[in-house]
């Protein structure tokens, strides 16, 4: 953990959880589509893919601004391209106990995965499913833009200034910070040193939570 740890012991009324990346990793598998995919559109595969973790399918795609190439048809041969390639998709280290650790209400997923993808990636992983899962079908601008996390503040009944995000990815960070909420940033998938301002974890297992008679949920270490 990084010296940077004011987001240990600070009362919450909910965390919310970036998904890939953050509570279970599936590089692997996204890379072997997105790789297919580029290859057969000519896309440099090797610049292109590092591009493509934390956002949408289909905002990665218009991003590129291909000639001829319907986002959304591609988008969705993506999101089932990835449906059926699960294979080494697995938990962040201590995930999912801790997960089970939090009271039920007080947390969510906020993913830029189809609903679709994100319980099939998270059955995988052996992640529980939340009460609250805000997924690319619920937004019309997905991360960096801070309505998805906004979006599933208001569901569980709380203010985003309420909340600590779990991230990983830069998209991600930056729809935490314009969103208004503290961010605590998960570095088990990072290969390099990330060089950001705010506090980091490499996993879940060297942390716990404690909840208070008001039901504010604290984060500490172990």
């Amino acid at each position: 953990m990084s010296a940077q740890s004011s987001v240990f012991h600070n009362p919450y009324r909910a965390f919310l959880f970036d998904m890939d990346g953050t509570v279970l990793t599936s590089i692997a598998a996204a890379e072997r589509v997105w790789a297919t995919w580029a290859e057969r559109h000519g896309v440099d595969v090797e610049t292109f893919l590092p591009t493509i973790h934390g956002a949408r399918a289909i905002d990665t795609i218009k991003r590129l601004a291909l000639p001829g190439v319907d986002a959304e048809a591609e988008a969705a041969w993506i999101t089932q391209a990835e449906l059926e390639d699960v294979d080494g998709v697995e938990e962040v280290v201590g995930a999912a106990l801790f997960l089970q650790s939090l009271p039920a209400q007080q947390w969510a997923i906020v993913t830029s995965a189809p609903r679709a993808l994100a319980l099939r990636r998270m059955a995988a992983a052996g992640i529980p499913e939340p009460q609250v899962m805000v997924t690319a079908e619920d937004v019309s601008a997905g991360k960096p833009d801070p309505a998805g996390y906004r979006l599933a503040a208001r569901r569980l009944g709380v203010e985003i200034t309420e909340c600590l995000v779990f991230e990983d990815a830069t998209v991600g960070i930056l729809a935490a910070e314009a969103a208004g909420a503290d961010l605590l940033i998960i570095t088990a998938t990072h290969e390099q040193p990330i060089d950001i301002q705010h506090p980091t974890l490499a996993g879940y297992d060297v942390v716990a939570v404690s909840v208070d008679a008001a039901s504010l949920i604290r984060l500490r270490t172990r």
